[in-house]
């Protein structure tokens, strides 16, 4: 089964010009951004709701404690937040009219919340509108797990941040080229 791609600088600056002339501009970059910077799965994202990610002050949080009922398995998991992250939920939380802790963070254009396979579905729209023709709501996260790979974290932290149970599953998101291959050798 061929994998999800993994995202290149370029192709996440192509994305970002194309959602921002689109409709939903706000909404969709925050989703992606939760993708790429968070290494969240789709169906996580869909799953949030308002006071997941905002205080009783309207603050970002700095993590995410996601419950079972959100996660894949029977597991919750907490998904750390870097500043960029919280930057780009503060700028889509400006967007919400008077939300409660317990709406839809991110909602349809009918004004329901996302299930997992139709905010697939925007994504899938998003990457193929942007010509990125292998991308799909999981490139997202291969791209978070390959470039924190790259920059030399353990395959034991980013199972831990991407919330997996075993390193065998993470060390199948981690995609390698020749540049990654050549730099490791002149290491020695």
């Amino acid at each position: 089964m061929k994998q999800a791609q993994v995202l290149t600088d370029k192709d996440c600056k192509r994305v970002m010009a194309n959602v921002s002339r689109s409709a939903f501009a706000e909404r969709n970059r925050c989703a992606l951004q939760l993708s790429w910077l968070a290494g969240m799965r789709v169906g996580e994202i869909a799953a949030l709701n308002v006071g997941d990610v905002l205080d009783a002050d309207g603050n970002v949080r700095s993590e995410i404690q996601l419950k079972a009922a959100q996660t894949k398995g029977d597991k919750g998991r907490t998904v750390l937040l870097n500043a960029q992250a919280q930057a780009e939920i503060a700028i889509y939380a400006r967007t919400l009219k008077q939300p409660t802790p317990y709406d839809p963070l991110f909602r349809s254009r009918v004004g329901k919340q996302f299930s997992a396979n139709s905010l697939c579905q925007v994504f899938l729209r998003i990457y193929d509108d942007a010509g990125l023709d292998h991308a799909t709501s999981h490139s997202g996260r291969r791209t978070f797990i390959t470039t924190l790979a790259h920059k030399g974290v353990s395959v034991r932290v980013l199972a831990e941040l991407a919330g997996h149970r075993s390193i065998s599953t993470t060390q199948r998101y981690i995609e390698l080229n020749e540049n990654v291959l050549r730099a490791a050798v002149e290491l020695i």
